[in-house]
């Protein structure tokens, strides 16, 4: 079964790294803010930028702590299981099943190289 992890980190100012375990690696994307979305509001999706990263290692599945190279600290926001239903150049489509998350996450890519567009939609 494949994993993902949500790690929250503060260099070079506070973001989310959204990392999805495929083949060996993990895909990485930078987030804005975490993908929550509020159970008591009327809304069961939220919409991110997300800027694609070089591929990160499996180790970070299990890592929270300072970053090499002075490039602050990562803590565990979520994790869980994913089904990859999608996934190719251009767009992600994958089933999260996690601690904070339960839900289908879509990414796609923008005109610009390393923007994406994120759309989390929530199975309450």
């Amino acid at each position: 079964m494949q994993q993902y992890v949500i790690l929250r980190h503060d260099f070079p100012e506070l973001h989310w790294d959204l990392m999805l375990e495929y083949e060996g690696v993990l895909k990485t994307w930078r987030l804005p803010g975490a993908p929550e979305i509020d159970p008591a509001s009327d809304e069961s999706s939220i919409d991110l930028v997300a800027e694609v990263l070089p591929d990160h290692r499996i180790a970070y599945l299990e890592y929270e702590g300072p970053v090499s190279g002075d490039r602050g600290v990562v803590s565990r926001w979520d994790r869980g299981s994913l089904t990859l239903l999608e996934y190719n150049d251009d767009s992600l489509v994958a089933l999260l099943t996690g601690e904070e998350l339960a839900g289908r996450v879509t990414l796609k890519k923008k005109d610009q190289e390393k923007q994406w567009s994120l759309n989390y939609t929530a199975f309450f």
